[in-house]
This record gives C-alpha cells, structure tokens and sequence, in this order.
C-alpha cells in the first residue's frame, strides 16, 4: 500500500510539472511579418532592435510580471529570469538608454492591442491565439 501513494504521488509531480510547461506564441498583426527568428524576437523585446526583419517599426508589449505567459516567454525566448529583466530595464532607464516594452494585463488585452496596430508585437498562450492575430513563433 505504500509503494501504490508513493507511485501515486510521483505520478501527479510528473503531470503537475508538464501543465506548468505553457507553450508561448509570439503574435503581431495579421498584416506583419510572416517569422521571425528567436534572436530578433529577443534582440526587439530588450531594447536592442527597433524593426522587423522587412523594416516596419517593432514596439514590443509584455504582460504582468506576475503571469505564467510572461515567466514562460522570459524563460524560454529571453533566457532570463523575471528579477534579471526588472535589473535588466532598470539600468536602462536609469542611464536614459532605454524604455521598458509597455505592460498589459493579460492575453486578452495583447490579442486586442495587437489586432488593431501593426507595429505591435506580442506574446500570449497558445490557447488563446485567435484569427485576429499571426503567430510567428512559438516556444
């Protein structure tokens, strides 16, 4: 019997870890890029690059620091962590080098900016990717 709660909880760590792993879509404007490599995706939400690979304008947009999308996406495209950014932005702004992405709340608000400007870019869960956005990565 205690080798069956043992199995038992191993199994439920193992599927708790896999839903915890969300898969990230990078999104812009139907209108936009068809893809994106993950060195410019990242390169445009540091700071670092100001346009798309075919020369339109890039103003990045992010989530609350708090959401699974936005540990997902800084873990996965920008291999950092959530304080390592906030330093990250902090320096920047600090020396006048740079403005932090815009913050929205959540999927949602990212789906609605984006579908209505074309120099937007974003990241959601897949799940809620709709016809009013492109996905040009995901991760």
């Amino acid at each position: 019997m205690k080798f069956l709660k043992t199995k038992l909880c191993v199994t439920i760590l193992g599927l708790t870890s896999v839903f915890a792993q969300a898969e990230i879509a990078v999104v812009v404007h139907p209108s936009n890029a068809s893809a994106i490599d993950s060195s410019s995706i990242s390169r445009i939400f540091l700071g670092k690059k100001k346009s798309f690979d075919g020369g339109g304008q890039a103003v990045p947009i992010t989530q609350d620091p708090s959401s699974a999308a936005t540990d997902e996406f800084n873990s996965k495209v920008l291999n950092k962590s959530g304080s390592q950014i906030k330093s990250y932005w902090s320096k920047l702004v600090f020396t006048g080098k740079g403005t932090p992405p815009k913050v929205v709340a959540n999927d949602a608000e990212v789906i609605s900016l984006i579908s209505a400007d074309p120099t937007l870019i974003g990241y959601v869960d897949v799940s809620a990717v709709t016809g009013a956005v492109k996905v040009i990565a995901k991760f």
